[in-house]
C-alpha cells in the first residue's frame, strides 16, 4: 500500500470519527397502521409508535470495546467499531470472521436469514452480497484480505491479537430483531348482576283452607 493510499485511509477515518458517524445506529422497520412498511434510522415516536404493528431493530456498528480490554484496543475499538454481517453456508464470512478473530479485531456479528434483514442490510450497503462490514463509517462489501487488513491497520488496530485470555466474543445476532408487541390485558370478568330481593308476594286472600292468609 503505498503512502498516499495510507494517508487517504487515515484521513477517511478521522473525518467520520470528527463527524461523529462512529456513534452505534439503529435500523428500525416500521410497520403503519395501513400496512406500509418503512425504514428508518431514527426510532418511532408518538403516532408511528402507537400504529405499528411491531417494531423492529438492530444495532449497526455498536461498539463493543469493554473494560477488560487492554487501553489502547479499546480505544481504538470506540473510536473504530467493527461490525461484521454474515449469512450461513457463506465461505467469505466465515473468511471474514477468521480474519478479525486472527487479530484479535473486537467485533459485533449481525446474521442475514430473513427478508426483513435482507431489506435492512439494503439500505445499510446498498446491496445484498455478502459479507458485509463497517469499520467506523467506512464500509467494506466483499471480503478481500488486502482491503480489510489496510483498513484494521489504517484504523489502528494491533496486528497482534491483544485480547485478555478471559474475553468472550458476544454471540451473532440477527440484524433486525423483533420486539413483539405488548400482549392485550384480559378482560376483567363481568361483575354479576345485583339481585333485587324478590318481591314479597302479597298476602293471600283468605280461604277456607288458610283463613289468617299466610303466606311463605
Amino acid at each position: 500500500m503505498t503512502l498516499q493510499t495510507r494517508i487517504s485511509l487515515v484521513s477517511g477515518l478521522l473525518l467520520v470519527a470528527l463527524t461523529g458517524l462512529t456513534h452505534a445506529q439503529g435500523v428500525y422497520k416500521i410497520v403503519g397502521p395501513d400496512g406500509k412498511v418503512t425504514f428508518s434510522d431514527k426510532p418511532p415516536t408518538g403516532a408511528q409508535a402507537a400504529g405499528s404493528a411491531n417494531v423492529q431493530s438492530g444495532a449497526v456498528g455498536a461498539g463493543v470495546g469493554g473494560a477488560d480490554l487492554p487501553f489502547e484496543l479499546r480505544q481504538v475499538s470506540n473510536r473504530f467499531p467493527v461490525t461484521l454481517y454474515t449469512s450461513a453456508q457463506c465461505a467469505p464470512c466465515d473468511s471474514g470472521r477468521s480474519l478479525l478473530k486472527s487479530r484479535g479485531v473486537p467485533f459485533s456479528e449481525k446474521t442475514i436469514s430473513t427478508q426483513e434483514d435482507n431489506e435492512a442490510l439494503q439500505r445499510l450497503s446498498g446491496e445484498t452480497s455478502l459479507p458485509f462490514a463497517t469499520i467506523g463509517g467506512q464500509k467494506l462489501k466483499g471480503y478481500s484480505d488486502t482491503e480489510w487488513t489496510q483498513y484494521l491497520d489504517a484504523a489502528g488496530y494491533p496486528k497482534s491479537p491483544m485480547l485478555p485470555k478471559t474475553y468472550r466474543y458476544p454471540a451473532p445476532s440477527a440484524l433486525v430483531a423483533i420486539q413483539k408487541p405488548a400482549a392485550p390485558k384480559a378482560a376483567e370478568p363481568a361483575k354479576p348482576a345485583a339481585v333485587e330481593p324478590a318481591a314479597r308476594p302479597s298476602p293471600s286472600a283468605p280461604s277456607p283452607s288458610n283463613p289468617a292468609g299466610i303466606t311463605f
